[in-house]
């Protein structure tokens, strides 16, 4: 039984859910909620008892002090609600409720219908699920981030694109079509994560699905030290490809690949729609720290050429080098993962993560230089 009575009445609240785990590459989905409940100050509603759906063998419970008090954390989903005074910068306030967890470790069908049931007694308006995937996407151009749904109404209204994905699936997957057969509004945001360099944290992913986010829901997301870690993160990876003369040319083809993808996208209609989103967020009351096209909205270089990221592991070299002319552009700007689902599992992104691909999901990206971009046939 689902008890609220601490909850006030939300206003045109939406539910965005992101898991750790097997989809949420270099941990770009669920730093991006976490993101979210930190600035807005999130107050936790509800925990899912974690007897129900972990194997504490599999995601162990951790201890702490407190004051000199031991106390014990049990992995979990939590619950918490944020309400945006200006949501949009004309003066109208909205609610938002975040789901943060880990990927269930067993009873997915109840676990799932568990989160539906606080949606249904909050009136939650549609669900937006978070994921990332690993994919051949350099780490130098804009994040390619999809939105897919099951819905092919809402892909039609909200410019999204109607997923085709077949394969293994994820919590993300399965929640997406449990909110499409009890009749919820389901969105996934997909980022692809360079798969040479998808040890967490990766704050240019982070950033891509909340400036994408941010155009689905028409919020102004403040951004924090987000625009800075980003930077920061592009210029550790751009001193430590140059160090390894394969990695770096690596690299190359996969730019080049991107580039000459991206040239179809250069279109008025995809012009005109990048320009309304600048214009929209020049809003002078936007203030600073908000979301802006090339980062923060105080005019701050929107490059990803800053401070270096300490501490970040060598990317590994790729597994064998392909001459530039043996393989189509295609292939080589697909997101991949492992085993072919989009938000292949986090855990496979080291070294033994070989196993073979079954399916790639195709990817665009955009034309402007902002971590945002669109793939197709992603996991829901």
């Amino acid at each position: 039984m689902i008890e609220l009575d601490g909850v006030p009445e939300l206003i045109d609240p939406v539910m965005v859910a992101a898991f750790e785990g097997w989809n949420d590459a270099g941990d770009a989905a669920s730093a991006a909620v976490a993101h979210l409940d930190r600035e807005w100050k999130g107050e936790v509603f509800a925990a899912l008892d974690a007897e129900d759906y972990y194997d504490f063998q599999v995601n162990r419970p951790t201890v702490w002090l407190d004051g000199g008090v031991r106390k014990i954390t049990w992995p979990t989903t939590r619950l918490s609600v944020v309400r945006i005074a200006d949501a949009n910068g004309k003066g109208k306030p909205r609610d938002l409720v975040l789901v943060r967890g880990i990927e269930p470790s067993m009873r997915w069908r109840s676990f799932c219908n568990e989160i539906l049931g606080f949606a249904h007694e909050l009136g939650v308006e549609m669900l937006v699920v978070l994921g990332a995937l690993l994919g051949d996407t350099p780490h130098t151009r804009p994040v390619p981030v999809s939105g897919v749904t099951s819905d092919p109404d809402l892909a039609r209204t909200m410019d999204l694109e109607e997923t085709r994905y077949e394969g293994p699936t994820g919590i993300v997957g399965i929640l997406q079509e449990a909110c499409t057969h009890a009749g919820v509004p389901a969105v996934s945001l997909w980022a692809a994560v360079p798969h040479y360099v998808s040890q967490p944290p990766n704050p240019k992913a982070t950033l891509a699905l909340l400036n994408r986010l941010e155009d689905l829901l028409d919020l102004r997301i403040p951004l924090g030290e987000l625009s800075e870690d980003a930077r920061a993160w592009q210029l550790g990876v751009d001193q430590l490809a140059a160090e390894d003369s394969e990695v770096a040319e690596y690299v190359q083809s996969l730019e080049e690949a991107r580039d000459t993808a991206d040239l179809p996208e250069a279109s008025g209609e995809a012009i005109a729609r990048e320009f309304e989103r600048y214009l929209r967020r020049r809003d002078p009351q936007a203030g600073p720290g908000l979301a802006t096209e090339g980062g923060v909205a105080d005019g701050r270089d929107g490059s990803y050429l800053r401070d270096t990221a300490s501490g970040r592991t060598r990317p590994p070299k790729p597994a064998a080098k392909e001459p530039k002319d043996a393989k189509d552009s295609k292939d080589s700007k697909e997101p991949k993962s492992p085993n072919g689902e989009p938000g292949s599992p986090a855990e496979s992104m080291g070294p033994e993560a070989a196993e073979p691909e079954a399916e790639k999901p195709d990817t665009k990206g955009t034309s402007d230089d902002r971590v945002d971009g669109r793939a197709d046939d992603s996991e829901d």
